[in-house]
């Protein structure tokens, strides 16, 4: 049996020009970042966190994990 991929939602908010990271997989995130980049790293970090203190990985939990970024981008074009 495989291990599961935990799903985070990603989007752009352009009112606050930041990235926004959550999911219903990984209990209590809740994060942003000014560059995609940047919100890779801070995921890198929060999620084995947050899966550790929500008991969905046991305290000290050795091994990997994997999460999916699933974004939707959208763009407008003049067309001349």
């Amino acid at each position: 049996m495989s291990a599961p991929i935990f799903q985070v939602n990603v989007f752009w908010d352009a009112d606050s020009a930041v990235w926004v990271a959550t999911s219903e997989n990984v209990p209590g995130l809740a994060t942003e970042a000014e560059s995609f980049d940047e919100l890779q790293q801070k995921l890198r970090t929060m999620v084995p966190e947050l899966l550790v203190l929500n008991r969905v990985l046991a305290e000290g939990y050795k091994g990997s994990i994997s999460f999916e970024l699933i974004t939707h981008t959208q763009e407008t074009v003049e067309v001349a």
